[in-house]
Formats: C-alpha cells, structure tokens, sequence
C-alpha cells in the first residue's frame, strides 16, 4: 500500500487528487439515519467509522479509477480493500495526535483553503463540491484532519531525525553536478545546507514511516466488524480471500 499522508506530506500533489482526500477524510460528519448503515465498521481506540461512513468515502474513491476498471470486481473488492486501509491509518495518526493535544487553528485551516483554491476560479472549487454532493464546511472538516495529520508526522517523526553535517557534505559532493530536487540551491552556504538538510530528513522520514505507523498501530486496538464487512464486498467470500493476510500485512503487521 503507498503510505498516503506520507505521499501527500513529502510532496505537493495536484489540487483535484487532494481535494478528494479532504473529501473521504470527512467522512463522520453526517448520519444515515439508518440503524444498519450507522453500524460501526471501525473502531480504533475512541474513533468509530459506521458502514455509512465507508460508503460514502468508496463512492469519492471511485472516482479515481476509470468506469471500466472499477467494474471489474477484482478491482473493486481490491479499491474497497485499500480504502479500508488508508481509513484505519488515517483514524490511527488522528488518535495519536488526540492524545499528543495536537490541533490546527481557524486561520491555519482558511491558509490551506486559499492556497488550495487560489489557481483555480471559484466557480470550479463550488462545482466540485456540488458534484461530489459534499458540504463545504464537511470538506473544510477534511481538511483539517489532514492538516492535523501532517502537523503530526511533522512533530513526531520529520523532526525527530538527525542530519549530520557529514551527510550534507557527502549529498553536497555528490550531487552538485548532478541533476537532482535541490539543484536550484547554492552549495556551500547556509542556507544551501538548510534545503539538503530539510530534503535529507525528508526522505529517511518517507523510508521510517513504515515503522513508525507499525507501532503506532500496537497503541490501540482496532477492531473491523466482519459481519458489515462482508455485506459491504457481498459476493467475496472466505475463501475468495483472507482479509487478515491482507489488511494486516505490510504496515499494519499481524494483530
């Protein structure tokens, strides 16, 4: 699974592909109404997603794959699959910055709102969001969390990693002839030194997540209701495949 915050926190991405992020990572904002659609799904420590939460972030999900692709059901017990995923990570990092009292601002979230909408006419930002039939202040609420998020993993894990001086001057050496993502800096100066030290760190930060959200994953339980599960994939059954062997492999380990 690509890491998804660490993809989005280490490199700036196009405006529609996060603004569907903040657009799945509402979800929680609304209720069905119905008794069965408000069942949990998820459970990680005190943050509970209902079947109608994972609903309604799969139909935003869907998007991004083509009409053709995404009728084939590998493809989609795979989608739903991934979106599971990327769900319990998300609700894991906002559970840890919870409990860190880690939190955005009013002013911090409208920055990221203009920035986000300042290419783009207005007319456009109003039309995705009515296409996506998503209130504002629920995506605005989407964002947040991903803000959240990305201040966490910038507390916790980006500055938490030493650059040494011998490493900038190994990078330095090796790669100022070369064409590279600080090509644009002056070698030798301070500031020179501050851009590898800031692009160092990011990419041992990329290389560590995996460890990180692994034992993050160990300070909580999580809990998925198997009995929803399998009425959201319908025809899949056991022995189509072992969701432990894949939910639980790779980051999230073996519960």
């Amino acid at each position: 699974m690509v890491d998804l915050y660490m993809v989005t926190y280490a490199h700036k991405v196009a405006f529609p592909a996060l603004f569907l992020v903040a657009i799945w990572s509402c979800i929680g904002c609304n209720n069905s109404g119905n008794q069965v659609d408000d069942e949990f799904l998820i459970r990680v420590g005190s943050r509970v997603i209902t079947v109608f939460d994972f609903n309604m972030a799969f139909e935003m999900a869907k998007t991004a794959y083509p009409h053709n692709m995404i009728r084939n059901s590998d493809t989609f017990i795979n989608a739903q699959l991934r979106l599971l995923k990327q769900i319990i990570e998300e609700q894991l990092l906002l559970e840890y910055a919870g409990e860190l009292h880690i939190d955005v601002s009013n002013p911090e979230v409208e920055k990221a709102v203009a920035e986000l909408k300042r290419d783009y006419p207005e007319d456009v930002f109003n039309q995705m969001l009515l296409e996506h039939a998503v209130p504002y202040e629920c995506w605005r609420n989407g964002l947040k969390k991903r803000l959240i998020i990305e201040k966490l993993i910038t507390q916790e894990l980006v500055e938490s990693i030493a650059i040494t001086p011998e490493e900038i001057s190994t990078y330095d050496k090796e790669n100022q002839a070369a064409e590279n993502p600080t090509s644009d800096l002056i070698y030798g100066t301070k500031a020179g030194d501050e851009m590898i030290k800031k692009y160092l760190r990011r990419k041992k930060a990329e290389k560590a997540y995996h460890s990180w959200i692994n034992k993050l994953q160990k300070r909580y339980k999580i809990e998925i209701n198997k009995a929803q599960w399998q009425k959201i994939i319908g025809s899949y059954t056991d022995s189509d495949y072992n969701m432990e062997s894949y939910l639980f492999s790779g980051i999230f380990g073996n519960f």
